[in-house]
Order: C-alpha cells, then structure tokens, then sequence
C-alpha cells in the first residue's frame, strides 16, 4: 500500500477553520500542533491518565480487534484518528498492519447503492491498487479500518434485524457491508478503530471502549502556549480561561479552546476586556461571526430569529441536524449563502439531500435565548419558554440570565436592535420569584441553580437582592462541583461574607475546588468540612484563606485528614482568627502533635477550643500538647481528647501543665480513655492547685473504681478546687467510693454543680446519701444523672424528698432505666409541684404504665418551672398517646 498516497489523501485541504467549528485536523496535524487528548476506561481519575493514542495503542498490541472511541463533540475524536493513520502512514506507529483503510460515515451516508466491500474500498480509496485486493483479503489481520462519526450513521447496525455477509466480493446495501465488518463476519481477523459520540448504535457493538475526556489543565496550558505566539498573552489567555471557563466539562473540548483562544486573541492584541462569563464569551462571539457578515440590522435580526426557530425545533425534536426543506420553514431562504458563518453544512449546498446543524449545544441554547429576546412578534414567558424547552437544554437559563443584564446584552443590540423590554422584564420577574422560591427550601441543587444565574449576571446589587435574610444558605453544599463552586464563590463575595460556609460531606474537595472557594473561605466566620475529604492540593488554598480572613471555626471532624495534610494546614493555623478548630476522627497521630503545639504556642494563634477526640495520638502525642500548655501564648481554654489512646502514664505530664501558671485550660474531656485511678490521683494534685483554673473534667469510662474516690474527694475538699462540673459515668465507683464524693460534697463552698454518675453501680444507701446532700443547703449542685443504676422506687424516692426541699437547687435530674414504676409517681408529682429550680427530668427505659399518665399530664401542664420531661420507652400504649400529646412539655 503506497503510503505516501494515503498521506496525500488525509491530510489533503478540506475547507476552511470557522470560529464555532475548530481548526481543521488536517492543519492541526500539518502544522505539528495535535496534543493527544486523555482518556479514561471505567471510573475517570485525573492523576496519570493515559492519552488516546495510548489507549488505542495498547488495545490494539493485545487482544482487541476492534477499539471504540467515545466522546462528547469537540473532543478531539475525528483528528485523533486522522493522526492515527497519518503515523502509520509516516511510519512512526502500528506497522503490524499492511493496510489501513480510512472512512467517515457522513461520505459512507452518500452510498445508496449495493456495495461490495472491494468496490467500497476502491470508490473510497481511489489510490489503493485493485491488484493489491487479493492480499488483504488474504491476510485480514494485516488490515486496520478506521470508521469516524458513528454517530451520523444513519441506519441501524442492529444484527438481529441485518443479514450479515462474509463474501468480500458479495454486493449489499451499505449498512449491511459496514455491520458485517464490524460484527467480525466479513473479513474476520481484521482490527477496526471506530470514533463516535454517544449513540444507540453503540449497544450493538463489542469492543474495548475507550472514553475521549478531551483536555485537563496540563493539555489546555499547552494548546495556549502553542496558539498565541507572545508567551504573555498565552500567560494572561490561560490564566483567564481556567479562571472563568476551566470549571465547565465542556472547557475539556480541543475545538471549545480553539474557539476560545480565537476570541481572547484580538481582545489581547487591543487591549479589550476579556469576557468574565459564559454568556459575555458568547456575546463575542456572535458579535464577531456578525461583522463577518454585510447585513443590516434587520437582516441580522431576521437571521437570529431564524436560527432562533431552527434551535427550537433542534431542542424540543432532540434532533442534531435539519434538512434544507425545514430550514426554508424557519425563514432561511435569504440566508442560505452565509449560515455556514453559523452552521455545520454537511453536503452541497445546492443539493436537497444537504443537512444543517449547530457546531455544538452550547452555541444552539445561546442563539434560542438571544432570539426569545430578540422576538417582538408574540408574547411567551420566560417560564413557558424554559419548561418547553426543559428536555433538551442545560445553559438556557444561564444563557437568558446573563442577557438579561444590560452591559452584557448591548454589544449584540448594537448590531440587532434593543431587545423585547416585555421579555425582559418578564423574565427577571421570574428569575426573583423562583430563586427566592428555591433558596427557602432545602434543595441544594436548587441553590446552585440559583447561584449560577446570579454569576452569569454579575450584579452585585441583585445578588444582595435575592440572597435576602430568608434564604437558607447555611445547608449543607458538600455535594457541590467545580462547576457549582465559581458562582456561589461569587455570591459570597458580592455579600461580603456568610456566617457558615457549609461543605459537610463534600466527598472531594480538589485543589481546583478549593482555589476557586479560597476567597469565599476567607470571608466565612465558619468552615464545616465534617465527613469531607479533602486533596492535598486542596488543603494550602484552605490554610491561605484562614491566615487572611475572618474565620473564627473550622469542624474538619471525621475527614480523614492525617498527619501530613495537617502539617499543611497548620501553616494557615499559626496566623489566623479560628478559636474553635474540630479535628474529630480526623486519623491524626503523635506526628502532628509537634506541629499544633507549634500553633498554640505561635504567639498570634487565636485557638480557644482543640477537640482531637478519637484520633490516636497516644501519651506521647498527649505530652507534646502539654508542652504548649506551658507557653504563655498559649489560649487554649477547651481540650477534648475523648478516645484518644491515653494512659495514667501521661496524666503527671498534663497535671504538671495544669497548675505551671501557664495554662488558661477550664474543660477537659478524656473520657474513653485507660486512665486508671493513678491517673485520676495525678490529676487530683492539679485541681487543688491555686494556679489551676480548670472548672470541667470528663472522665467518662475511663476504667475507673471507687478507689479513685479518695482522691477526688479530697480535691474537691481542697479551697482551691474551682471544679463545677464532674462527668464520672459508666465507672464502677461503687457505694464506697459514692459515698466518699458525697463528703465533699457536703462541704460548703464545694465549687460542682454538675455531676454524672450514670451506671456506676450506685446503690440505694447512695441515693439516700445524695438526697441528704442536696437538701443540706451547702450543695450547689443543679444537675445530677444517676441513671441506669438499679435502686427502684425507694431509692429514687430520696431524690424526689430531696427535690422538694427548699434548699436543694437541682434544675437537671437524669433517672433513667433506674426500675422505677407507677408507685413513684405521687412522690415524683409532689417533688414538682414543690420545687422552684426543677427545669428538665430526664425518666427513659422505666417501667411506667398508662395509670400514671394523668397524673404525671396534670402535673406538668400545672407545672410553671418544668419546661420537659421525657418519658420515652416506657410502657405505654398508644391508647393514651393523645393524652400525652396535649402537653407538649412530655416527650413519650
């Protein structure tokens, strides 16, 4: 096969480049301009994607004979073969194969008549020497067929409805000669490389697929750099377009970047304002395409409304192309010679047989909005106009949002009169009345929809407008993309900031993402990254929003986020406003101690509150946290560390911290940890300190027994004690170690006024002991759980007698699943009615029964003080729900 010939026949001139239709393959190929475009096989991951020419390559060299290529338009498909057979013919790749045959399904369309394959190969291929025939079909799997746009096939390729061929020499209609080679019946062994966009076609076909994902960042920066010669205005060209375009999928497209670079060019070159948005880019270029054009500006209009028709029908018929009859229906007659400036002609244009089609979808949506505002003729809402057309468009809100705006509509008025002011105004009535609609409901994609229109109009003053004191911006927006993030950056830009900027979940946070949200970030006095995760990359563009801006809370709880993102972080940390920073599951180690403590102690950290719970960090990371305890810069005033792998061993070092002098600590949670009681004795030495100011520990299953009583006794004797709240749940104190707490509790001047002791084996001589205590008049305490140990009735009945005194101040009393029945309900009803400081009675998982429900209903609607009582899983029946129900005070 005489390559050079194959050479000449594919890179042969074959029109000219348009602004909406890309350069041509054949110049891109000629001109050493083809930058392959990435592909991907099952779920698409941006790091060390493959090209194309790699995907093809490889499917080829193994078992694959036939390699299908799918992509969206304008994903590079079509000079992707093109250079595939150019390389072959050069001699650079698959020189396994002796033969490649080339063919596009628009010219294969043409053939009406039966074809034998050797016929086809020899109309289409007119090089190729008939006295070569034999050797291919001899050798099939010699030969390599290339098939691009099996999208334009117009007959089905369905087997079952086909009767296929093996005879190369047989004549049959096309579509049977192309399914038969494709299905493997004729030429069996040969290899096919087929490009197409999603098409039905595709379920009939076996084969590896290959999806054509186009151009990343990497791919469009060098596009630039080989488009604009000046390496500055290919800088600014870049830099602009990933800015205000590169969050689109479709800025993926190779013919969408040309088109793009085409626009920017003279705009750069005169020293013009670049487009900010989608709507202004098309503004351009419709702008552009129009001065290519001698026409009036009634012609002009005239045209767009015809556009404007044919994009209908394109839209509502879900149809790609028209035919030259349905273009005279629309009003073309007089434009026939100038809509390829607007259209894809395939076909002569003075044939009947030639079909018309927009370049792309998004040029389609933006001509059906421009005409609808265009249109003086008839009246339609903006809101009819969109549910028509609802099916087939995605950008036809965004489209008629931004030419909606004045600035951005009048480059096209200069050229096609003013707009429809009825249309207009029709639909920004619609816009304010949906977006305010939307933004009171909970649907975050309704939200984004909202956001997007607000970008493409960049009003500031209708931003503040519609995003009003009602909207419920402060949901969760995790599930947002790239393309979601750029307008709602925006929104909370033009609003000068938000109290909460809510990404909770946000399954993948990129760097992409989180460079466009940097500076809605750094206006937000709250970040909720809970359950998200978060790339690497993303992570310096959070750090650089809270070193320069307001944010006072960052809850990055269960993201997953490890010692070295944190590193990054605490970069941002060190110099920044947070004072509450949640670092919750966040599989944090010993490692990243270090560097907190480098934070804490910075000087200008402003962090009050550090929650590290369940992250396993251990005594050692634990010790290194003590050591900014000890800095005077330090402001650390909470600490939670529940779950955190810590031992007796590190309670000397953090007792040590808590008297030094130093320390501003006043909560300290580290329940869930091994502490033992030597732990708690370590920590009792601190707490009647003089320097320690702590006012609230939790030590919640911490493995703890009575023994450890003795000392908490003693430290809450201790005048210098300042603790008001003791959290000692699920511990076996005991009735030993019950009783001892109580002796310090009898103390006057004894600082606690919140104590739990829920399931710590307490015994009724412990529950009458505390009923002693809270009716002594020194107690201060104002809440006590003491649920879930089994003292029934007469034990509980001391709380009750205790409750109704006029010396005890309890306004919390948890006595939950405590065995308390029906017989506790005349001293539980005379406690209430009795006490003045009573507020919440928390009696869950007991054994009371419908006979005390009046009762208990009479007494809390009586009851001033109560605000609740919660009588869930008891034994009641749904009988006497609606008794229950008339006081909403119960919970049942």
């Amino acid at each position: 096969m005489d390559k050079d010939s194959v050479l000449i026949h594919i890179l042969k001139s074959k029109g000219t480049p348009t602004l909406l239709g890309g350069d041509l393959p054949f110049r891109v190929i000629n001109d050493n301009k083809y930058i392959s475009p990435l592909s991907a096989e099952g779920e698409v991951r941006e790091e060390n994607l493959p090209t194309v020419d790699q995907a093809i390559h490889t499917a080829l060299s193994g078992e694959n004979e036939t390699v299908i290529l799918i992509g969206s338009e304008g994903s590079g498909k079509t000079t992707t073969v093109e250079k595939l057979v150019v390389d072959w013919a050069k001699g650079v790749h698959l020189q396994n194969f002796e033969y490649v045959f080339h063919f596009r399904f628009k010219d294969l369309n043409a053939h009406e008549d039966a074809l034998s394959l050797e016929t086809l190969i020899q109309r289409c291929h007119q090089y190729f020497p008939p006295r070569s025939m034999h050797l291919v079909l001899q050798k099939p799997e010699d030969v390599l067929f290339v098939f691009d746009g099996l999208n334009e096939c117009k007959y089905s390729l369905d087997p079952s409805v086909l009767t296929l061929c093996s005879d190369p020499t047989q004549a049959v209609s096309v579509d049977c000669l192309v399914a038969s080679l494709l299905h493997g019946s004729l030429l069996k062994g040969a290899a096919v490389v087929l490009a197409t966009r999603p098409t039905a076609n595709l379920k009939f076909l076996n084969g590896s697929q290959v999806k054509v994902l186009g151009f990343l960042k990497p791919q469009r920066k060098a596009f630039v750099n080989c488009f604009f010669t000046d390496a500055a205005a290919a800088n600014k060209a870049l830099m602009h377009m990933e800015r205000t375009l590169g969050f689109y999928d479709f800025s993926t497209s190779p013919r969408f970047c040309w088109t793009v670079c085409s626009v920017y060019k003279p705009l750069i070159d005169s020293g013009g304002k670049l487009p900010e948005t989608l709507s202004q880019l098309f503004v351009d270029i419709l702008v552009g395409l129009i001065q290519t054009l001698s026409v009036s500006q009634a012609e002009g209009t005239e045209l767009v409304l015809a556009l404007g028709k044919m994009a209908s029908h394109c839209s509502v018929e879900q149809h790609l192309s028209c035919t030259k009859a349905q273009m005279y229906s629309f009003g073309f007659q007089q434009f026939l010679t100038s809509v390829d400036t607007f259209l894809r002609v395939d076909g002569e244009m003075e044939s009947d047989t030639c079909v018309l089609s927009f370049h792309s979808q998004l040029i389609q949506e933006f001509i059906l909005a421009l005409s609808f505002f265009l249109d003086k003729t008839t009246y339609t809402s903006a809101e009819k106009m969109l549910k028509k057309h609802e099916d087939g468009t995605k950008f036809l809100d965004v489209f008629l949002s931004g030419l909606s705006e004045p600035t951005q509509r009048r480059p096209l008025e200069n050229f096609l009169g003013e707009f429809n002011p009825d249309r207009v105004k029709d639909f920004k009535q619609w816009f304010k009345s949906s977006s305010e609609e939307a933004l009171q409901g909970y649907n975050a994609d309704k939200h984004y929809g909202c956001f997007r229109l607000l970008h493409q109009a960049q009003n500031e003053s209708l931003v503040k407008e519609i995003i009003n004191s009602s909207a419920r911006i402060g949901l969760s927006y995790g599930s947002l993309t790239l393309q979601d993030c750029v307008p709602w950056s925006y929104v909370v830009t033009c609003l000068a900031g938000t109290k909460s900027l809510n990404l909770y979940n946000a399954k993948n946070l990129t760097e992409e993402m989180a460079e466009v949200l940097a500076p809605a970030m750094s206006l937000s006095l709250k970040i909720v990254l809970q359950r998200s995760f978060l790339s690497t990359g993303a992570v310096p563009h959070l750090a650089s929003a809270l070193n320069r801006g307001i944010t006072t809370e960052l809850d990055l709880s269960y993201s997953r986020l490890g010692d070295e993102k944190l590193k990054i972080l605490c970069t941002g940390l060190r110099d920044c406003k947070i004072q509450e920073l949640c670092l919750q599951s966040c599989n944090v180690t010993e490692e990243s101690c270090e560097d907190l403590v480098s934070v804490l102690a910075s000087g200008t950290s402003q962090l009050c509150l550090l929650v590290m719970s369940f992250n396993k960090i251990g005594d050692q990371g634990f010790a290194k946290l003590c050591d900014a305890l000890h800095s005077p810069h330090c402001k650390l005033q909470e600490l939670q560390l529940d779950g955190c792998d810590l031992t007796e061993a590190s309670m000397k070092v953090f007792s040590a911290a808590l008297r030094s002098g130093q320390s501003e600590l006043k909560k300290v949670i580290l329940a869930r940890n091994t502490m033992d009681d030597s732990g708690v004795e370590a920590l009792c030495i601190s707490l009647q300190h003089p320097l320690c100011k702590l006012q609230s520990l939790n030590l919640y299953t911490c493995e703890l027994t009575g023994a450890c009583c003795s000392h908490l006794k003693e430290a809450l004797m201790s005048e210098y004690c300042t603790l008001s709240e003791l959290e000692l749940s699920v511990n076996e104190l005991g009735q030993e170690g019950a009783l001892l707490l109580c002796q310090a509790l009898r103390r006057p001047g004894c600082p606690l006024e919140k104590l739990g002791l829920t399931r710590c084996e307490l015994t009724r001589p412990v529950f009458e002991e505390l009923g002693s205590v809270l009716k002594s008049g020194t107690s201060q305490l104002k809440s006590l759980s003491v649920g879930l140990n089994k003292v029934g009735d007469q034990g509980v009945k001391h709380l009750w007698d205790a409750v109704a005194h006029p010396s005890c101040l309890l306004e919390e009393l948890d006595v939950e699943m405590t065995q308390l029945t029906d017989a506790c309900v005349e001293d539980l009803c005379t406690a209430i009615r009795a006490s003045k400081t009573l507020k919440k009675l928390e009696m869950r998982n007991n054994s009371l029964t419908d006979a005390s429900i009046p009762a208990l209903v009479q007494v809390m609607q009586d009851s001033h003080g109560m605000q609740e009582m919660n009588l869930k899983y008891n034994e009641f029946s749904e009988d006497l729900f609606d008794m229950l129900e008339t006081c909403k005070k119960i919970i049942y």
